[in-house]
């Protein structure tokens, strides 16, 4: 079991209104649109609040206890007002409070919405007690609207690849912020705010399933292992860097910045023969040595492709490819915090030992960006550049472009 959290009140999202006269400053551009369109009122805006709702997809409160083992189909709580009106809470994600010991939230779509709904129930509150709030009514043509617009809007994968960026409620610390931003990768293709630690991801049920169907994870434990092997860079394969580490050594060596391919490969050779003579018989030395100058080769391949698409500068290579664990590192850290597995305090601590990691192994972001991908290929691509490829080939673009990424914001030195 993780530490025990400190117990705090906050449970539900509670935001004052802004100041009379003047506009809020919601946590993203999502509940900014929400917000406008609760000021302007009427029935369009009534429709267009729920069509991006409807879209995007909503998050609801569930008691830990009754979380645990319902894939995500824990009944919806109902609050019953003092009028005798009952109705049912949900929450878009940019208003989500920083986690509870004892209450999650789970994502819903309205179609979700539908299949759990209580007959008693005739309101669904969107976003209560903060300057976005809206009300609907929610009888049974309500709930045929919602279904359509569901059908129409709804897409699993549309709120992903894209740039997340909360504008309120995000850390301040520099060292924290580095360490989040080394997650961006996965933040962009997942469509999560990349500069939050007041994680929920994709509800809570999906970060368990998430951790136990990738990685293993079904406990503190287990976490903690996986997320102290990453933040070491000792998970992926140790010849990755074994290989890399020779074509530096030879760089330094030589004084030349571009190392003869087959210089480099004959170095990987004799030094691995040299340092296992005695511990590994000659046949299967041989298939090692004759894999690592196959890895070599592979290496060079990609390194190329790297060039041609703008990850690496004419004369540029990959000098390690620890980004692929430590990136990793910091988005194991937070869905273990979406799972409960891990405490506020072990969260923050593995996101600055992350960006500490990547501090000291890279020069920049676009360098690390070029480490990770190469990381990303060799345990995935199997030189096809296939989606595992051109999806986060397409991350490090929009990255590097946008004013809002974190490798814009965020310095690494």
């Amino acid at each position: 079991m993780p530490p025990q959290d400190e117990t705090h009140d906050e449970v539900l999202p509670s935001m004052d209104d802004p100041p009379a006269g003047e506009r809020w400053l919601a946590p993203a551009l999502r509940e900014q649109r929400l917000y406008e369109l609760c000021r302007d009122g009427g029935d369009e805006a009534h429709l267009a609040y729920l069509r991006i709702v409807a879209a995007e997809g909503l998050y609801r409160p569930v008691a830990l206890g009754q979380a645990v083992g319902s894939d995500g189909a824990a009944p919806l709580h109902v609050t019953t007002l003092p009028d005798g009106r009952r109705l049912v809470q949900v929450y878009t994600v940019g208003v989500l409070p920083r986690p509870h010991p004892d209450v999650v939230y789970e994502f819903i779509t309205l179609r979700g919405l539908i299949s759990l709904w209580p007959r008693d129930v005739r309101v669904l509150l969107v976003n209560g007690a903060t300057p976005c709030a809206r009300a609907f009514l929610a009888g049974e043509d309500e709930r045929e609207t919602w279904l359509g617009l569901h059908d129409e809007l709804f897409e699993p994968d549309g709120t992903c690849d894209r740039i997340e960026t909360r504008r309120t409620g995000m850390p301040h610390d520099e060292g924290l912020l580095r360490g989040l931003a080394c997650g961006a990768h996965l933040c962009y293709g997942n469509g999560d705010a990349w500069n939050t630690l007041d994680w929920h991801g994709a509800g809570y049920s999906s970060e368990v399933e998430r951790l136990a169907g990738s990685w293993g994870i079904d406990g503190h434990d287990s976490w903690l292992d996986t997320t102290e092997l990453l933040l070491a860079a000792e998970l992926s394969p140790w010849v990755w860097d074994y290989v890399l580490g020779a074509r530096l050594w030879l760089a330094q060596e030589t004084g030349e910045r571009r190392v003869d391919p087959v210089v480099w490969r004959d170095c990987v050779e004799q030094s691995i023969r040299s340092q296992l003579q005695d511990e590994v018989s000659g046949e299967e030395l041989d298939d090692l040595a004759a894999s690592l100058r196959g890895l070599a080769g592979k290496i060079m391949r990609y390194e190329s492709r790297f060039r041609a698409d703008g990850l690496l500068p004419p004369d540029g290579y990959v000098r390690t490819v620890a980004a692929w664990d430590l990136g990793r590192a910091t988005m194991v850290a937070r869905w273990g915090r979406g799972a409960r597995y891990a405490g506020e305090q072990e969260l923050h601590a593995a996101v600055e030992r992350a960006g500490k990691a990547v501090q000291a192994a890279y020069g920049s972001w676009p360098e690390f960006s070029a480490g990770y991908i190469l990381g990303r290929c060799l345990h995935f691509d199997e030189e096809t550049f296939g989606d595992w490829y051109t999806t986060v080939l397409d991350a490090h673009r929009a990255l590097l472009a946008a004013p809002d990424s974190p490798w814009n914001t965020v310095p690494l030195h």
